[in-house]
């Protein structure tokens, strides 16, 4: 297997060439295309400053941007959809994850990202590379259009949900995958975020932590190509490369940047859980890496301590501060 440097590398190519089993894929299928143009936003989302922008090849590489009022470059939070990595829609889940009105009311903009699916990763292994390269990619391609969009890149947070709330907390994790000597200027931009706001994010993908952490885990399999958690779990040393390289967990260290992590349940105390896929458990284990690491980790759920933000949203508005874009 690569090491990190050349396996993102190797996926930039793909994504910049739109070659080999990609290159298909580049071209999308009319009723395919039109599935997701047809698709709406939920009434309390106001309409987007610019629709379907696109950031990659793949027909999924597609994002819709928010533009906040304002005189000087705005924050902005990026928006990662659920669904396990296997479907969903940013225009079916974003009101789920933030308030984006009361983010623009605060001077803060927003953009949504649609992504290539596992069953889009054709050649590439693990298939989980396919949406977490997808994520890094629009995060760059989003600072290369700061002039432009007003937006401050210094200033970008994510926002997701459930496996993408997985993704944003990746990016968070992760060593920047900047390539400053590349001839794509997009490449060349960062991938560095300020903080991430979270919706029942899986905090690992090594199946022997969640097991561990939830008895009835049964999550994750699909991501590394595996049929079923046992045989995920059961294979877990010859996979343990890419579950290093992939799982936000056994990437945290003390470079990165704060973290918000919301659950509607609170954790179980190590018993069986009814939803073990969004288990508080994963948050709670992160704070408690997080806490040993120094860095910064609000964990919320019913009954939680220390608990200063009650959503998401909340804690972007209050990270970023009112009139965010530095309004006088």
């Amino acid at each position: 297997m690569c090491n990190r440097t050349c396996i993102w590398a190797a996926g930039v190519w793909v994504a910049a060439s739109a070659t080999s089993a990609f290159g298909q894929e580049a071209s999308p299928a009319p009723a395919q295309r039109q599935q997701l143009e047809e698709l709406s936003y939920d009434a309390s989302v106001p309409p987007p400053t610019l629709t379907g922008v696109r950031y990659g090849p793949h027909r999924r590489n597609t994002l819709d941007f928010w533009k906040a009022s304002s005189d000087g470059p705005t924050p902005l939070v990026m928006v990662i959809h659920g669904g396990g990595w296997n479907g969903g829609s940013s225009k079916q889940t974003i009101h789920k994850l933030v308030d984006t009105q009361a983010l623009l009311d605060a001077g803060v903009s927003v953009a949504s990202i649609h992504y290539r699916l596992i069953k889009h990763a054709g050649d590439l292994q693990p298939p989980v590379r396919a949406p977490l390269e997808d994520a890094a990619r629009a995060l760059q391609f989003i600072r290369s259009q700061a002039e432009p969009w007003n937006v401050d890149k210094s200033r970008i947070a994510a926002a997701g949900g459930s496996a993408g709330g997985c993704s944003s907390l990746w990016l968070a994790c992760h060593d920047d995958l900047a390539q400053p000597q590349s001839p794509d200027p997009v490449a060349r931009e960062s991938t560095r975020l300020a903080c991430v706001a979270l919706n029942r994010p899986q905090t690992t993908l090594d199946p022997q932590q969640m097991k561990a952490w939830i008895p009835n885990s049964s999550y994750g399999a699909h991501a590394f190509a595996k049929e079923s958690f046992q045989q995920f779990l059961a294979e877990r040393e010859s996979l343990s490369e890419w579950i290093e390289e992939y799982s936000p967990y056994g990437l945290l260290d003390a470079r990165d940047p704060p973290a918000y992590l919301w659950f509607s349940n609170p954790p179980s105390g190590g018993k069986p859980e009814k939803d073990p896929t969004h288990s508080a458990a994963f948050g709670v284990k992160f704070k408690q890496r997080c806490d040993q690491l120094g860095v910064a980790c609000e964990v919320q759920y019913p009954g939680a301590p220390d608990v200063q933000h009650k959503t998401p949203t909340d804690y972007l508005i209050a990270f970023f501060g009112e009139g965010a874009a530095g309004r006088q």
